[in-house]
Formats: structure tokens, C-alpha cells, sequence
């Protein structure tokens, strides 16, 4: 349903028929491949009728068009990074230990869903939460590298296994 931010349906399609051709070439020379660039073309105008865009089209559709585009080919980028990394993780299982594709798929949502949880967070926050989840650190060692106290980084991390967990939730059935 369209927010009083989002722009009127007509103009919507005007801006569709106007503008998806280019646009769709655009993303094709960024992504490499077709079929790619139609799904995040689609995703732009989506993104625009959603009215997550509080700035109309304007004089300049296509700097609009193109600002949406350019977050969703970021997010297409490190979503294959998440991906490809976690694929070359399974693929050092053993064989009968491997999850198995509707699994692997299921798990690649919940990292993905993760991931953006892990990006909104405050950029200590998030700082802590890697420092003790990828590092190993414990939280006196993180505490005495940063500087701050063992309260501080409990807090933190309280604050990021939440939105993990949220996330988690969020993206399960």
C-alpha cells in the first residue's frame, strides 16, 4: 500500500515505461548478466511504489532511479559474498555432514537476515559483536583492547544477539 511519501501510481508508470529500459542496461553492465539486472530493475520501481524513497523523481528520474539501484546492487554484491563464503564452508564438510540444499538455502536467508540486522546496528556495537563472534574474543579481552569497561561490551553484545535473534525470527517459519 502506497505511503503519503511514495509517489501516485501514475506517475509510477510513467517513470516505468519511461525508464526501465535504461535502467535495465544500466544494472546489466554492473551486474554482468540479464537476468540479474531484471530482478533488481523490478526491485528499483518496487522499492520506489513502496515509497521507501521520501524523494519524489522530480526534474531528475533518473538520479533517483539510479540511487535506488545503486543500494540494491551493493546489496545484491554482499549478499553472493555471504553466500560464496558460506558455500566454500560447506563445501569443507565432510560430505555426509553437509546440510542439504533446501537446508543450505534456509540457512542463507537466516545469514542474510542476520547480516542486515548486523549493518543497523551502531558500528561499536557491531565492532563487538565480530570482535567476540569471528575473533573469539572474550569479553574482558575485548573490553581491555577497546578501552571500556566489561558492562559496556556485556550491553553491546546484549544489544546485537538481540537483533540477531530478531532476525532469526523474523526469517523462520
Amino acid at each position: 500500500m502506497p505511503t503519503s511519501d511514495s509517489p501516485p501510481a501514475d506517475t509510477v508508470a510513467t517513470l516505468y515505461r519511461d525508464h526501465h529500459g535504461w535502467l535495465s542496461v544500466w544494472l546489466r553492465k554492473k551486474l554482468g548478466n540479464s537476468f540479474d539486472a531484471a530482478d533488481l530493475a523490478h526491485d528499483t520501481f518496487v522499492r520506489l511504489m513502496a515509497g521507501r524513497r521520501r524523494t519524489e523523481a522530480g526534474a531528475e528520474p533518473r538520479a533517483l532511479l539510479t540511487h535506488i539501484a545503486k543500494g540494491l546492487v551493493v546489496d545484491h554484491w554482499r549478499r553472493r559474498a555471504l553466500e560464496e563464503a558460506y558455500l566454500a564452508a560447506v563445501a569443507q564438510m565432510p560430505e555426509q555432514q553437509a546440510p542439504s540444499p533446501e537446508a543450505r538455502a534456509l540457512i542463507l536467508e537466516i545469514l542474510h537476515a542476520i547480516d542486515v540486522a548486523l549493518r543497523a546496528l551502531p558500528a561499536r556495537t557491531r565492532e563487538i559483536f565480530l570482535m567476540s563472534q569471528f575473533d573469539g574474543m572474550g569479553y574482558d579481552a575485548i573490553a581491555q583492547g577497546l578501552g571500556v569497561s566489561l558492562s559496556t561490551v556485556k550491553r553491546h553484545m546484549q544489544v546485537a544477539l538481540t537483533a540477531c535473534l530478531i532476525a532469526y525470527q523474523a526469517d523462520t517459519p
